[in-house]
């Protein structure tokens, strides 16, 4: 009766250490949650922390915050921490082997906080895409891309091949290549680009505009045309000026003349 009392204690006891284990995980994850949460509010409101910055950290907090819980909850259960940190030690290496693709990009996550070639809200190119930074996490970048699709780039991608950042300047310039006839007026084609640049508000002419032959190509006299743009009107301004180039051109006559072939048919007859 005894024996069976004590095994009777014993599962009760278990049973008591279970509950109680899942009793911290859950309270332990809330905690964890709250307190991330008042940490990001506290970083936002300075004024040395972006929200790139602030979400990053959001991560780390979170994490540590987590394992701290969950090796609370191991000891409940009567788990031997002190081993536990061993055996993760001993698993670390091959854990580290199977999740280099991983810590890769944690440490590719890292770099971009530390050098931040871009932050939240910029437009950017990279690995293999093109987009708006929404977030910055511990293994992956968010872009929103201009049709409204999500895409998670891996940080490791980004920061192994080149980074472009469209709009980390207030002024970008707008690069046009006109091709014209060879039978056409070459000065009435300049005077009808640089009429179109200058009528366009937009356009930054303090900083100058180019309108000059560039090259003679096999059926068209090539002009390069330059003008410069606050980053918002970039595409705004490109789209506008083709159109009123080409809508100009035929009005005033002025060919802009496509590859043509000349097809020669003999007759053996």
């Amino acid at each position: 009766m005894d024996s069976v009392q004590t095994v009777s204690d014993m599962v009760g006891l278990y049973a008591l250490n279970i509950a109680t284990a899942i009793v911290i995980f859950v309270i332990g994850k809330w905690v964890a949650r709250k307190v991330t949460d008042i940490a990001h509010k506290l970083m936002i409101k300075s004024s040395k922390i972006d929200d790139t910055l602030a979400n990053f950290f959001d991560d780390i907090i979170y994490y540590v915050l987590m394992i701290i819980v969950l090796l609370t909850a191991l000891k409940q259960l009567g788990v031997d921490t002190t081993s536990f940190f061993a055996i993760l030690g001993a698993a670390g290496l091959a854990i580290g082997l199977a999740l280099k693709d991983s810590l890769g990009n944690f440490a590719s996550g890292v770099m971009i906080i530390m050098f931040r070639p871009f932050q939240v809200g910029d437009v950017i190119n990279a690995g293999g895409v093109t987009g708006k930074v929404e977030e910055v996490s511990i293994f992956n970048t968010i872009l929103i891309t201009p049709d409204n699709q999500k895409i998670m780039v891996p940080n490791g991608a980004i920061t192994g091949g080149a980074i472009t950042n469209i709009n980390a300047k207030p002024e970008r310039r707008v690069d046009l290549v006109v091709g014209i006839g060879y039978d056409d007026d070459i000065k009435k084609a300049k005077e009808v680009l640089t009429s179109l640049i200058n009528a366009d508000e937009r356009v930054l002419k303090e900083k100058g505009i180019t309108v000059a032959v560039s090259e003679l190509a096999d059926s068209s006299v090539n002009f390069v045309v330059r003008a410069w743009v606050n980053t918002p009107d970039y595409w705004g301004v490109k789209f506008d000026l083709t159109e009123n180039i080409k809508i100009t051109f035929d009005k005033e006559g002025i060919s802009i003349p496509y590859p043509q072939q000349d097809v020669h048919h003999y007759n053996n007859d």
